[in-house]
């Protein structure tokens, strides 16, 4: 008899030892995937300095802020591309810049306008092109753009303002967006 309640007060114990042991382990995992769903979420956020201003921005899919990536490329595309100081390194670094976000279509435009004369009268005239973007449509789908521009010529004697349209296509390369011209 004595012997039995002895069993009985181990046995007890054996469960309630292993019972805490078991509570322990989930309350471990538990805690453990609470952790990193939060470190998920707050790895998501990210702040910017805007001039010393923190301003929180949130990790979103890459579908999400397309258009306005197509966009930004288009732009800065044209500006490199399009912005001319009477200054033959300065042109020669830009449109190296712009022939990186582009394919050979962009090399062959080049070669199109140098063959026209077009750098070598903005150096030779002291002249300088600038250009403002008017708008850029983007089609998502289709991936097609249309730039709509205006260029500022300012000569010693005259200012020319022409409107520039260009239409092209946007492929999504290694890394980068390449643009195709034409």
């Amino acid at each position: 008899m004595f012997l039995q309640k002895i069993e009985n007060k181990i046995r007890l114990a054996i469960w309630v030892s292993g019972g805490s042991f078991v509570s322990c382990i989930l309350i471990v995992i538990l805690i453990l995937m609470f952790t990193n769903i939060q470190l998920d979420k707050t790895r998501k956020n990210i702040y910017v300095l805007d001039e010393a201003t923190p301003i929180l921005a949130k990790q979103v899919g890459v579908e999400a802020n397309r258009v306005v990536e197509y966009q930004s490329h288009v732009n800065l595309f044209h500006l490199l591309f399009w912005t001319l100081p009477p200054d033959d390194k300065t042109i020669e670094r830009n449109i190296a810049k712009a022939m990186y976000l582009g394919d050979e279509s962009v090399y062959a435009e080049y070669t199109n306008v140098k063959e026209k004369g077009l750098y070598g009268q903005v150096i030779n005239t002291s002249s300088t092109c600038t250009i403002e973007t008017d708008s850029i449509t983007i089609n998502p789908s289709s991936h097609e753009f249309i730039y709509y521009g205006t260029q500022r010529i300012e000569r010693k004697t005259s200012v020319i303002i022409r409107q520039i349209v260009t239409t092209g296509l946007l492929e999504d390369g290694p890394g980068r967006i390449i643009i195709r011209t034409g």
